[in-house]
């Protein structure tokens, strides 16, 4: 027993070393045409119980994987694309893609592992075969473009874990070949980067980030234009994120409050008869969408939906956040939308969006300008506050003057009578 478990552990071990080592290249087609293809390699942490204990043991995808076409589809029925790659008795690794016409993204990342095979699980005291899933795993890239991500990268699927390394990855792709455009990761951004240092006369240590707090966010522009060039949607906006996620350095969950810088940021989106979003992304660190919904019943439109994908270089995992039953910034079509106030927009409890001097238009765009604006209750609010203010003032005058009237006739009318 001991001889067969010591072999069974030389297998998995020379497996993790061949994954590491080699990518497997796979690819989901329909016809003569390719939607999926990734190249990458894969290793699982996969916890389990034997008789007697609890083992983790480290498996890899081999070389040897292949493509479940009766599972992996390209999505063209309306449903999701799925790329699900099997191997072994029982084995399979599955991606699930979305998109929102301009950034696409892994929705859904699924790992299925068989207790009864031996070579991966001696001893394991259930023969079930055990299916995990995790969503939003922070992997997306925009549309025509390659994901890439060479630096080992690790995700919490389940109670397991699911490293990828030396990634390349795009779905919805408009031809067979990886698209040589590519949408790099932040850990291989990080890892050609050196972190500031200070030196002393005995050592050299790396100088912690020192925290700044922000203040008031930079008004940026930004726009979307239909297919025939023409601008479909306005948006002028300062935007602050007011985040809570887990630390790395200080090993602990944190609120931050980050701002959009307009000149690091690009825009795209989409404009439909009844829809309309807005894709702003930040040297693909950050990318937070708007969408837009119109009722064409009573010809009003409101922020609908937001999404937010950041994978910062201080978060132990990418955050992710996403709410599509909004009901902020009301307006009517042909009008835009403007609040000059600052405004919180609670997307989630993690994550609320903080706007400034906001100005939005997504539906009835006639020329490259604004149209007239109807005005948030905050904004008609603050106009109200000098108009009562004058208001008071000129009745407080009014009454002085009355009685100063009042008080100068009386005087007038006690000088006659004597």
């Amino acid at each position: 027993m001991k001889l067969s478990r010591a072999l069974a552990v030389l297998i998995i071990a020379s497996f993790a070393v061949l994954g590491r080592i080699q990518a497997v290249t796979l690819e989901v087609n329909e016809g003569n045409s390719t939607c999926i293809k990734a190249e990458l390699s894969a290793s699982f942490s996969i916890t389990y119980n034997t008789s007697s204990s609890t083992t983790t043991v480290q498996v890899s995808l081999p070389d040897s994987a292949t493509v479940d076409t009766g599972s992996s589809s390209c999505g063209t029925d309306g449903s999701s694309p799925w790329l699900v790659a099997v191997f072994g008795p029982g084995h399979a690794l599955g991606l699930s893609f979305s998109t929102n016409g301009s950034l696409y993204s892994v929705a859904n990342l699924t790992l299925q592992y068989n207790l009864s095979d031996t070579s991966f699980f001696p001893d394991a005291n259930s023969s079930d075969v055990v299916t995990v899933v995790s969503a939003s795993v922070g992997i997306w890239a925009p549309i025509n473009t390659t994901y890439r991500c060479v630096s080992p990268t690790a995700f919490r699927v389940g109670e397991e874990n699911v490293t990828f390394s030396d990634m390349r990855l795009e779905a919805y792709m408009p031809g067979n070949d990886l698209s040589p455009t590519e949408s790099v990761c932040v850990a291989d951004k990080a890892s050609t980067t050196a972190p500031p240092t200070t030196t002393t006369a005995a050592t050299t240590t790396t100088a912690p980030p020192v925290p700044t707090p922000p203040g008031s966010p930079e008004r940026g522009s930004y726009s979307v234009n239909n297919s025939n060039g023409t601008v479909c949607l306005l948006a002028q906006m300062g935007l602050q994120f007011n985040i809570s996620y887990v630390s790395k350095s200080q090993n602990k969950t944190v609120q931050d409050i980050v701002n959009l810088t307009p000149n690091m940021t690009s825009s795209s989106g989409s404009c439909e008869a009844s829809s309309a979003s807005l894709v702003l992304t930040q040297e693909q660190a950050t990318t937070l969408s708007f969408t837009f919904t119109l009722n064409s019943t009573t010809n009003k439109y409101h922020l609908s939906g937001i999404v937010l994908f950041a994978n910062w270089p201080d978060m132990t995992a990418p955050f992710s956040a996403r709410n599509i039953s909004l009901n902020y910034l009301r307006s009517t079509l042909g009008r835009s939308y403007m609040c000059n106030a600052e405004q919180t927009l609670i997307v989630e409890p993690t994550f609320s969006l903080n706007t400034f001097r906001l100005q939005v238009q997504p539906f009835g765009v006639t020329t490259s300008q604004f149209a007239t604006a109807e005005e948030c209750q905050m904004d008609q609010d603050q106009m109200l506050i000098p108009i009562i203010v004058g208001a008071a003032l000129a009745g407080l005058v009014l009454i002085v003057l009355i009685a100063y009237l009042i008080g100068r006739k009386r005087s007038h009318a006690g000088y006659q009578t004597i």
